[in-house]
């Protein structure tokens, strides 16, 4: 059944996936692109992200423009319309959503609505032969994901996945770190990041229907600093739930903990929170500690290296730049930085997460 925003095989190994060439069938940019060489971005959710990070980082961006919206809010169509000139025929609801196919102004469907609603809309703007960019997390479980994989596979549409740290020079320099072993073997990393959820609240981040929770949320965060700070894939995975405050929050997780075995003796300790402000990546390697602190904000970003010594770069807009490396894949006819794949992969660990917390003990990825 389709869910409205008010309401609302094959198994893979991690192993497998890392080893696997990541390949699309990708629709063909021969004709002339819709206005001024740029790709055409309809944004589906118009809530805070939206709203105030990428609407405005469309303005900034070179390869494509906010030619689209989707709303259920019939208030916040003219409020856009008006603010960055779309034209009328360019905003949908969930309802006639699929009328999307016939729009030659949209390009690309960026879907930026709650967890439990990444599927649907994936699978529906791949139908209308759309290209897709999904929000992190690609979904509730892996076997969704693996769903969301087909279908643009079978539409010949590509699919990428909102990972916008992948597309920055402090990620991308800690990745390096761990790709030419500059301070030696990376024995342990530690990772954290959180924030302090508002209480009261009725936000859907804390409901279960809605795939909410401090792992959900930030939690994919700390797991991809993981991945990318080693290089490697993990092969066994231990984690906790703790909930310092059920009267407020009950339905999810408040904080998750949670510890990742890699080869060569490699191992990650990981917390995420919706109980306090946390934000760092700490990597330890043969000749010294290095990092990020903070690592995932949306700007702000710094450096650590071994000795007290620091590390800049000039920072972009996030959104923006991210948009952008993902529309010059489009048109190069190539895989983004973070396909479908990338995403599958971190929901693969995440399940395993939820099954170890639920029956206890340790979960063997591999």
């Amino acid at each position: 059944m389709k869910q409205s925003r008010r309401t609302f095989i094959k198994n893979i190994s991690v192993a497998g996936l890392a080893a696997s060439t990541v390949s699309f069938p990708f629709i063909s940019y021969g004709r002339s692109l819709t206005k001024q060489g740029k790709l055409g971005i309809a944004l589906v959710g118009l809530g805070y992200y939206s709203t105030d990070l990428l609407a405005p980082g469309l303005q900034q961006t070179e390869n494509c423009y906010l030619a689209g919206i989707v709303t259920g809010t019939p208030e916040k169509e003219k409020i856009w319309a008006e603010k960055y000139d779309i034209h009328k025929k360019n905003i949908y609801n969930y309802q006639n959503f699929d009328e999307i196919a016939d729009n030659k102004d949209i390009d690309i469907v960026y879907v930026v609505l709650p967890n439990s609603m990444h599927k649907e809309y994936v699978i529906r703007a791949a139908k209308a032969g759309k290209q897709v960019i999904c929000e992190k997390p690609m979904a509730l479980n892996a076997g969704e994901c693996r769903e969301m994989i087909d279908a643009c596979k079978n539409a010949g549409v590509s699919l990428s996945i909102g990972y916008r740290l992948r597309y920055e020079p402090y990620t991308q320099q800690i990745e390096k770190f761990a790709r030419e072993q500059t301070y030696g073997k990376i024995r342990f990393v530690n990772a954290a990041d959180g924030f302090y959820m508002g209480r009261p609240t009725n936000h859907w981040k804390i409901k279960a229907a809605y795939g909410g929770g401090a792992m959900m949320d930030m939690g994919v965060y700390a797991l991809q600093a993981a991945r990318y700070s080693t290089g490697l894939e993990p092969t066994a995975v231990s984690a906790q739930q703790i909930n310092l405050d059920p009267e407020h929050i009950s339905e999810v997780d408040e904080t998750t903990t949670f510890q990742l075995e890699f080869p060569n003796n490699t191992f990650a300790n990981c917390m995420t929170t919706f109980a306090g402000s946390v934000n760092y990546l700490r990597v330890n390697a043969q000749k010294g500690e290095y990092g990020l602190e903070p690592f995932q904000a949306y700007n702000g970003l710094h450096g650590k290296l071994p000795g007290g010594k620091t590390f800049d770069f000039t920072e972009k807009h996030q959104q923006a730049h991210q948009m952008d490396e993902m529309c010059r894949a489009i048109m190069d006819g190539r895989s983004s930085l973070t396909p479908g794949e990338e995403g599958l992969r971190d929901m693969i660990i995440v399940d395993a997460i939820k099954e170890s917390i639920r029956k206890g003990g340790k979960k063997i990825l591999l």
